[in-house]
């Protein structure tokens, strides 16, 4: 197998354009902005775009921003089919296909992915035959690499790669904070990955935006080497130095973002031997901490009976828990206004039956509820 990160080059750009966070304004996509993000980055010379079905607006706002402005040669385009949602059968999932592409009138997918494949799911991608569907669909031009999304132990991702050697890349979730988590597992994920031989597309390198803003400690220590350099650049950077990576999600969400991201990465300099050695302090730190594993998803907010704004309550629990005491609780006041607090939840499980991370969302909110509240 001749891995994808080889077959373009050690020199293709490694940051991709995740369209899963794009700007709001009134709760809508802010599409005027997105158009001038999608400009600064193909202008910058990079091509990757990554967006899926269930990502809300997303593959109809890329349609608007990116498919109609720009020739299709000029950029790469990844959607997923995911077969996690409550109300589906094999011929709706497999519509999903079709309507992917309706939506973003790309006519065809660089890049295909079974979405978030796990032990828990990967029956049903069989049962329903999406494997060969997809293979289909290779076959008449429509799809041009296949590959899946990946949350779940090595031991799984092993016997999915043994099982489907043909796949041409999988995307993993990979930061500094995951790297040794016996959750996440991104180290010993990447090991197997590179085992097989397949190029890894990487989610979630800046952790939905916490090691945007990491502990006052981490703070300090990113700083003092250099006072320059965005917190954010440290996680994208760690990931990009790794081997067999062929791009870098980065979900950004405003133009501010896509101006940093590009600074560092249109010219990438892998860590140096002195940045990876803070980087490994900067993962002692967070060991010490009990930081609740959220990456701000929101797949678990949309069937909220309540409308709990899960992620945003975590996000200010992780500030406390890192010595950020005021700001925190003047985030919880922000994202939990009243009959939407964290003591609110009515622990109906629908949230856990869909986070990617397994995170035992009903106990943490009540902890929340008891720091806050």
């Amino acid at each position: 197998m001749i891995a994808l990160s080889d077959y373009f080059g050690k020199d293709t750009p490694k940051l991709g354009f995740g369209l899963m966070r794009l700007p709001k304004k009134d709760d809508v996509t802010d599409i005027e902005q997105t158009k001038e993000m999608v400009d600064m980055f193909l202008d910058a010379g990079f091509t990757y775009f990554d967006t899926a079905y269930v990502y809300g607006t997303s593959e109809a706002d890329t349609k608007i921003a990116l498919v109609d402005r720009h020739p299709r040669d000029s950029y790469t385009l990844a959607t997923k089919l995911n077969v996690n949602m409550m109300s589906h059968d094999e011929k709706s999932a497999k519509q999903q296909f079709f309507t992917s592409l309706e939506r973003t009138g790309a006519g065809y997918f660089d890049y295909y992915l079974l979405h978030a494949v796990s032990a828990k799911n990967r029956g049903t991608f069989d049962s329903y035959g999406i494997w060969d569907f997809v293979k289909e669909q290779k076959e008449k031009g429509l799809i041009k690499h296949v590959g899946f999304s990946f949350h779940d132990s090595p031991e799984v991702l092993d016997s999915v790669l043994n099982e489907h050697p043909e796949v041409d890349f999988v995307q993993l979730q990979l930061n500094y904070a995951d790297w040794e988590n016996p959750k996440v597992m991104s180290r010993a994920n990447y090991e197997t990955a590179r085992a097989h031989g397949v190029s890894i597309v990487v989610m979630e390198p800046v952790k939905g935006g916490t090691l945007a803003d990491p502990p006052e400690e981490i703070k300090k220590l990113f700083k003092d080497y250099n006072p320059d350099a965005s917190y954010a650049s440290w996680a994208i950077r760690f990931v990009a130095s790794l081997d067999g990576i062929l791009t870098v999600l980065s979900g950004m969400s405003n133009t501010e973002q896509m101006r940093d991201n590009l600074s560092y990465m249109k010219d990438f300099k892998p860590l140096n031997d002195e940045e990876q050695a803070i980087i490994r302090e900067a993962q002692k730190i967070l060991d010490k901490l009990s930081a609740i594993p959220c990456t701000s998803c929101r797949y678990c907010t949309g069937g909220c009976p309540k409308k709990i704004a899960i992620p945003d309550i975590f996000a200010a629990a992780n500030k406390r828990l890192g010595g950020q005491t005021d700001e925190a609780a003047k985030d919880y006041e922000k994202a939990a206004p009243e009959y939407r607090r964290a003591s609110d939840c009515v622990r109906c499980g629908q949230c856990e039956r869909v986070c990617p991370q397994h995170i035992k969302i009903i106990d943490n909110l009540a902890k929340c509820a008891d720091m806050f509240e």
